[in-house]
Parts: C-alpha cells; sequence; structure tokens
C-alpha cells in the first residue's frame, strides 16, 4: 500500500503595522514574529547550513595543512602547473597522475551526472503524485508515472547546474569564464623559450610562427597545446568550483527526498509565495518516502542508486580535501568556493524567495 506526500503548508501570520510588538499573550504570534526577522527564504536551513559549511572548513583545513607541513617538505611545488613535481611529490595524491584525479576529477561530471541520473529517475518518491505548492503552480493532478512534475522540475535544475559549469569551465561563447577571468587580471600564455636569434632561419621563422601561436592563444587548453606556458594572471581553481558544485548538488537533491523523511531530520523550508505571503514547506511524516526509512533508519534501506549518489559526493569531499592540501593557493580556492555557491544559491535558495523562478526549477522534496 503506498501513501500519498502532502506538502506542509503553515502560513505564518505577520503582525499588522499598527503593532509595534506582537502580543505578549500570543505565543504564536510571538514565534513567527521571530521567525520572519530572524530567517529569509533564501537562507539555508540549519541542517543545509551545516551541511554548507562542510566545503569552506574543508578548504580551510587543507590549506593549514599545507602551510604548516611545507617547512618540512622537499618536494617541488611548480606554479605554473599549480602542483607538486611527480618526482618528490609529498603525497600519491599530491601527483596530478593519481588514479582518483585522472579518472574521476577530470570526467567529474560524469560521474556527477551519472550518480544524479540514477537517483531522479529510479527513487519512487519522485514517481507518485505530488500535492499543490504554494506559489509554485499547478496543483499535481495528472502527475503521476515516469515524467512527473519533480522529475521535470528536477531535469530543469540539473540544467541550470551543467550550464553554469559549462560556461566557468568549458565553453562562454568562446574561452571560460576561468579563462577570461586569468586573461582580465592580466594573465597570458608565454613561450617556453623567447629566443631565435641562436637557431637556423628555417628553424627560427618557425619558432617565431609558434611565438605568434602561443600569443594568440585565449584559454588555458589553446596555451598547452601550443607548447605555451599560462601564466601571471588569477587562476579560479577549477577542481574546487567542480568539486563543491557538483557534490553539493546531490546532496540538495538528496536531502529533502530521503534524509529529511526520517525522524530528527525534518526541517520546513520558508518560501515566499506570489501574494508575497510566507509559508513552510517541509516534508510531511506520512509522505512517500515514509517507506524507506520507517524502519532501521534510511541508511539501512537505501537504493543503490542512491548509495551510489551519496558516494560519489563522498568521494568529491575527499578529492576536495587533497586539492585544499596540495594544489592551487589559497585565494584560487576561495575564488572557486564564492562560484560554486553562487550557482547553488541560485538554483537551490533563491527559488525559495521568487515564486516565478521556483515554478520553473521547483524545490527538491516538494
Amino acid at each position: 500500500m503506498t501513501t500519498r506526500r502532502t506538502a506542509t503548508r503553515v502560513e505564518i501570520p505577520v503582525p499588522s503595522s499598527s503593532d509595534n510588538k506582537p502580543s505578549s499573550n500570543d505565543p504564536t504570534m510571538r514565534a513567527a514574529a521571530s521567525a520572519t526577522a530572524q530567517h529569509s527564504p533564501t537562507l539555508p536551513t540549519r541542517l543545509e547550513s551545516l551541511l554548507l559549511a562542510i566545503y569552506p572548513t574543508t578548504l580551510l583545513l587543507g590549506s593549514l595543512f599545507s602551510q604548516l607541513s611545507a617547512s618540512s617538505r622537499r618536494a617541488t611545488y611548480l606554479p605554473d602547473s599549480q602542483a607538486y613535481s611527480a618526482a618528490d611529490a609529498p603525497s600519491y595524491f599530491a601527483k596530478k597522475g593519481n588514479v582518483f584525479n585522472v579518472y574521476f576529477v577530470k570526467i567529474g561530471w560524469f560521474w556527477i551526472s551519472l550518480a544524479w541520473a540514477g537517483f531522479v529517475f529510479t527513487h519512487r518518491g519522485l514517481s507518485r503524485r505530488s500535492g499543490r505548492q504554494e506559489g509554485g503552480g499547478g496543483s499535481g493532478d495528472g502527475d503521476q508515472g515516469f515524467w512527473t512534475r519533480r522529475r521535470l522540475q528536477a531535469l530543469a535544475r540539473y540544467t541550470v547546474v551543467t550550464s553554469v559549469w559549462i560556461l566557468v569551465t568549458q565553453w562562454c561563447f568562446g574561452p571560460a569564464l576561468i579563462d577570461r577571468g586569468f586573461r582580465w587580471t592580466g594573465g597570458k600564455c608565454l613561450a617556453l623559450s623567447s629566443s631565435a636569434s641562436s637557431l637556423p632561419p628555417p628553424e627560427a621563422a618557425a619558432q617565431v610562427e609558434a611565438m605568434s601561436d602561443v600569443e594568440r592563444a585565449l584559454s588555458h587548453a589553446a596555451c598547452k597545446a601550443v607548447g605555451g606556458r599560462w601564466a601571471g594572471g588569477h587562476d579560479i581553481s577549477g577542481h574546487v568550483f567542480l568539486l563543491i558544485l557538483g557534490s553539493a548538488m546531490l546532496w540538495l537533491e538528496i536531502l529533502p527526498v530521503v534524509l529529511t523523511s526520517a525522524s530528527g531530520l525534518r526541517e520546513a523550508r520558508l518560501v515566499r509565495g506570489s501574494d508575497g505571503n510566507v509559508t513552510s514547506c517541509g516534508p510531511a511524516s506520512g509522505g512517500p518516502h515514509a517507506a524507506e526509512t520507517k524502519e532501521g533508519g534510511p541508511a539501512q534501506n537505501l537504493s543503490f542508486p542512491t548509495k551510489l549518489s551519496l558516494s560519489v559526493a563522498a568521494l568529491s569531499w575527499w578529492m576536495l580535501l587533497m586539492t585544499a592540501a596540495f594544489f592551487h593557493t589559497w585565494f584560487e580556492k576561495f575564488t572557486g568556493l564564492v562560484v560554486a555557491f553562487s550557482a547553488i544559491w541560485g538554483v537551490y535558495f533563491l527559488p525559495r524567495g521568487l515564486s516565478g523562478w521556483r515554478r520553473v526549477v521547483g524545490m527538491p522534496g516538494v
């Protein structure tokens, strides 16, 4: 027997403008006023805040480890490649050729996408009829089967996040934003050897042509392809950006659907409707995910795709720690964090305050 999940909607009363303070005899009014004064719909809940705090904490710990242990290392750090020399790297994970970097991080969005698809297209809670979401549009009528509203909105969120990843790291109507930022901050592609005077004329002409190609290189990949050296600018850490963006997306898709159905982890999210009213929206205790968590806690009943998604998110965190410890400068890691958090906020938190945007991308678990 299946149960139907309905989104919990609790109107938060707002005191009239004539009242400067909530009535001392009305505890509900006092609690509501306190909640609206301290929290905005576009801010994370306490559980989400703890989750997101893991990322800057990881970068801080990794950077501290890197600084404190630098004096005891005899390794050679190569600023141009933002990595240690493979010959005397202080750790296996400090080598760019380590298996996790080559087969996981380098093709990280493939694993993130695979984990996301496995969860979204197999989890039973996303294939059932949903109740009306205030300000979110639609009543859920006919929202049953494979292409449900929840799955379509999850696909919309994934599309937006993936588009951000492409624009930042792959292509943005030409060079990616990371490459553009590098050049905007004074970076350019430099030739490894700038002198051709000692070479025979044919070889000198060939080197001059190669130098011209180097000067025209507008991206890190193009510079490397022509034998140049990408130097002089601020290089936003693409690894930090990718690992935070992908793993945070997985966590924020999974938590409201699975883990927050467990006792003690339920926490309502505030949303603002098209009429301006603030409502509280959280998982109902008897929702469609209850069967997955009612016995022995959620961890014992998770499906394989869900476990795969959690494993990919966990491995992403580990590689983020390794990146923080062995690659890039602290400021390059910080800017990677800021760019990733900006994208996550725009997809998972901004819709709670904008009903029009919420109609497009929805909210996980609602």
